[in-house]
């Protein structure tokens, strides 16, 4: 292993790097983004059965803050719950682009990974095959061997770069497709606070 990174050369060090935090980013994506962690099931109606048992107060929505990204989001919407349903579904919806803009952290920079890996390849082989044909200019075509050599550890790097942003690129898409479900989850679920709390507000009223 040592001896192909030695042998394709400077830019060897750079895709390594890339490869490490890309396996980083993709760990910590996968531990980050649990849907039991993000959206717990039944969130909702325990919510709805605390509140119709007057168990709703400051302390039980901070707790359910703290819990998960979706409890963050429906808290938003409990601290406000005796306002009009409107104000309720902008607090919601204003947690819920910070609770998205989180759960999308370093996908950014695994998209970059994915992009920049082959290109550095690309300039690695490009860089190597300079050299090999400074050796023809200079010392003629000599031994076909040396320069077969030298042209394969040219294309070391492009094999390494794409052996990093194949998978990079894979589970980026994966991760945005995840996301995508995980936000329309959160939004269903959010809207159905909603409605049952002021549902249950107006049947109260009606009946007073």
């Amino acid at each position: 292993m040592l001896e192909l990174i030695k042998a394709g050369g400077i830019l060897m060090w750079p895709i390594l790097l890339c490869s490490v935090i890309s396996l980083a980013i993709i760990a910590e994506r996968f531990w980050s983004l649990r849907t039991n962690k993000i959206c717990p099931k039944n969130l909702v109606t325990q919510v709805w059965e605390m509140n119709k048992k007057g168990q709703l107060d400051l302390k039980q929505i901070q707790k359910i803050k703290r819990n998960s990204q979706l409890g963050r989001i429906l808290a938003a919407g409990l601290v406000n719950r005796h306002h009009e349903r409107h104000i309720m579904k902008e607090s919601v919806e204003e947690v819920g682009r910070h609770v998205v803009h989180e759960l999308a952290r370093f996908l950014n920079t695994l998209g970059t990974i994915a992009s920049i890996s082959p290109l550095l390849g690309l300039l690695g082989t490009v860089i190597g095959m300079i050299k090999v044909f400074t050796v023809i200019t200079t010392m003629g075509l000599g031994d076909p061997a040396v320069l077969a050599e030298g042209i394969s550890v040219a294309l070391i790097t492009t094999a390494t770069g794409l052996t990093v942003a194949i998978p990079s690129l894979m589970f980026y898409r994966y991760f945005h497709g995840k996301i995508d479900e995980l936000v329309i989850t959160m939004e269903q679920e959010a809207l159905k606070m909603v409605e049952v709390m002021h549902g249950q507000r107006e049947s109260e009223q009606s009946n007073g």
